[in-house]
């Protein structure tokens, strides 16, 4: 019988509801042709990069394992360099993103602006900036972490904050948990990490597309997509490559069954086509 695994760097709630969790070396040892590894290596705690192991990812493709979020997929995530590409080749809204780092001259976006890591997560060393003196002193107490010398960071153009945003998770091409996240009181940022509640919702249709649309720009096979309304509308604010959820975000049935479902509906229609093909 096929097995099916996740690959990461450490293991975490949404990682151990998932399935078994291997590292990198321990796939490679144990995965064979049939099998299917979801790729879940996260940023580093260092915010410098992603974690080791992207190689496995790469190995277990050459010997015919499916790879669900492959190394692709994490580079495009996890880097928000990256991912502003990727969303702008398919057309979806975006803030507009600029590469910023000790080497680069100061960026021309005009605030009001967000200054984050590169490679970043759980809304660790994310500031936002009204002025430009704000981002001046910003910029300057970023050339003090590791995280600005090693790979520098992104100015984003600010979307106004409206204490609450919609995460929406996709698995297999389909949306299978959404929950918004509200803001703890005083903070506009709205990572559980730095307070926020989690609040299960039934997503509207149109955030529902441009969750799916945006997946597919990152050839995402388990993201979560994590939406601001704009006007009548939405723009996209982050995609994370190694999403964390929970019950919370089910959608009339159990989440974790539903997104290891719809992975599993994947890796069989990635099998048939190989074998057609």
């Amino acid at each position: 019988m096929a097995m099916f695994a996740i690959v990461a760097g450490r293991s975490t709630p949404t990682n151990e509801r998932l399935g078994s969790v291997l590292g990198p070396a321990q796939a490679v040892t144990r995965l064979r042709a049939g099998d299917v590894a979801l790729g879940r290596l996260d940023v580093l705690l260092s915010l410098d990069g992603i974690e080791p192991g992207l190689w496995a990812l790469d190995v277990l493709e050459r010997r015919g394992v499916t790879v669900l979020n492959p190394r692709s997929c994490l580079e495009a995530t996890h880097d928000k360099l990256a991912t502003a590409e990727a969303l702008a080749d398919a057309g979806l809204p975006h803030p507009r993103t600029v590469h910023v780092a000790p080497w680069l001259a100061p960026p021309e976006l005009e605030p009001p602006v967000v200054l984050k890591p590169r490679f970043g997560s759980w809304g660790r060393d994310v500031v936002r900036c009204d002025t430009p003196a704000d981002l001046a002193d910003e910029l300057e107490l970023a050339e003090l972490r590791t995280w600005f010398d090693a790979a520098g960071g992104v100015v984003q153009e600010l979307v106004p904050p409206v204490g609450h945003d919609l995460r929406v998770v996709v698995a297999g091409g389909v949306v299978v948990g959404a929950a918004r996240r509200v803001a703890a009181p005083g903070e506009w940022r709205t990572n559980v990490g730095l307070g926020a509640r989690r609040v299960p919702t039934i997503p509207p249709a149109d955030a529902c597309r441009l969750a799916i649309a945006a997946a597919e720009a990152v050839c995402g096979d388990l993201v979560g997509i994590d939406l601001l309304p704009v006007g009548d509308g939405w723009t996209v604010i982050e995609v994370n490559g190694a999403v964390d959820f929970n019950g919370a975000y089910g959608l009339g049935s159990e989440v974790f069954s539903a997104v290891r479902e719809a992975l599993l509906g994947r890796a069989r229609a990635a099998g048939e086509a190989l074998l057609a093909g």
